[in-house]
């Protein structure tokens, strides 16, 4: 059996500031009624705040990085501690100059490694933290030099107005995909340089497919069949701005739901089979996110075992693939039972289109 990835990549860093996973297809897929307990994967945290909209009894986030669940932390205290309009600015949503005089409120409540850690980063609140990743850096990077070598910034405009598929599709297939786009899309989301400026080359280890074809034809998806004007993850990369486009997390229509539940937000450090066995219930919903495919066969295997074990009846497990084939119900159909419609049309509405699948198993 290979080492899992705690033992073969660094997570000492933040890797992603942002949930580049659709949370609306997400909570569709989980949040069914209210009252459920889930254990969800921590990343930013943008997910699992979601979950906390249909009024959960308890959302366990977990992740193996302490400095990924600091900034989930942050986030915690930033619902209890602002109004909706500063934390947007707070979190870099707005444009703001105070936003170490809003962390001076939040400091006081957070954990002291928490606390130490942006004590000693105060360069990410100042810039907002939803700058700070690895992931975002790789599309600055993208955005700042490779961008500007295909289009325009009145052609970036066009892409993000508010048009009819028709007209979104006429727009990619007559200006947007160039020759140009192709190659240097193809260069830049290649698994070597996103694996030196984007990801960890050890999240690639179990990948057998072209990396850039793979999520170019998703992309393509995306910019045709899709709202371009309200894809979150779109406007980012290209602007470097949500813009109106909010992730789920900080609608505002979602706020108060989110913030009256907040205290239902327990955090854990370590796998999230470890964060199954401590909190010793059975869970509703699980958001795995897409770790699955960063394990060998075996030890994906071993985990969902595990997961599935500490599930109730009914409880659903959500989760993406994006380069490597992984589906639990494939291994226990006995317990399983894979929801493939809904599963299905989900995906066809995901926004975040980075993804090769996303996949719901109802446990039996």
């Amino acid at each position: 059996m290979g080492k899992s990835i705690e033992n073969r990549a660094s997570f000492e860093i933040i890797r992603y500031s942002n949930c580049w996973e659709d949370a609306d297809i997400l909570y569709s897929a989980l949040c069914r009624t209210s009252g459920l307990k889930y254990l969800s994967i921590s990343s930013s945290g943008d997910n699992s705040f979601a979950l906390l909209a249909s009024d959960p009894e308890l959302v366990v986030a977990c992740d193996l990085s302490s400095v990924q669940n600091s900034l989930v932390e942050l986030r915690k205290i930033a619902f209890t501690e602002l109004e909706y309009e500063n934390m947007l600015k707070f979190l870099g949503f707005r444009y703001s100059n105070e936003r170490l005089k809003f962390y001076d409120v939040i400091k006081k409540h957070l954990s002291q490694p928490s606390r130490d850690y942006f004590d000693q980063n105060s360069q990410i609140i100042k810039n907002g933290v939803i700058y700070c990743g690895k992931f975002e850096n790789f599309f600055r990077i993208f955005r700042r030099y490779i961008l500007p070598l295909i289009h325009s910034r009145n052609d970036v405009v066009k892409l993000l107005e508010k048009n009819s598929f028709q007209e979104q599709e006429e727009f990619y297939d007559r200006t947007w995909n160039s020759v140009r786009w192709r190659l240097l899309f193809k260069v830049f989301f290649s698994r070597f340089v996103m694996g030196r400026l984007g990801r960890d080359p050890e999240f690639f280890k179990y990948v057998e497919t072209d990396v850039a074809g793979r999520i170019f034809s998703r992309a393509e998806y995306a910019f045709t069949k899709l709202s371009t004007n309200g894809n979150p993850y779109l406007n980012f990369i290209m602007t470097g701005e949500f813009n109106d486009a909010l992730p789920f997390y900080v609608r505002p229509e979602n706020f108060e739901r989110i913030r009256n539940n907040i205290e239902k937000l327990k955090i854990f450090n370590g796998p999230v089979q470890d964060a199954a066995a401590y909190y010793n219930c059975r869970f509703d919903g699980f958001n795995m996110s897409d770790i699955f495919e960063y394990m060998d066969v075996d030890l994906f295997r071993e985990i969902s075992s595990k997961l599935i074990g500490s599930a109730s009846k009914g409880a659903r497990f959500a989760y993406w693939n994006m380069l490597v084939e992984r589906r639990i119900s494939t291994l226990f159909p006995e317990k399983l039972l894979f929801r493939e419609q809904e599963s299905r049309e989900n995906f066809l509405r995901d926004k975040a289109f980075f993804y090769k699948s996303f996949y719901i198993d109802e446990k039996k």
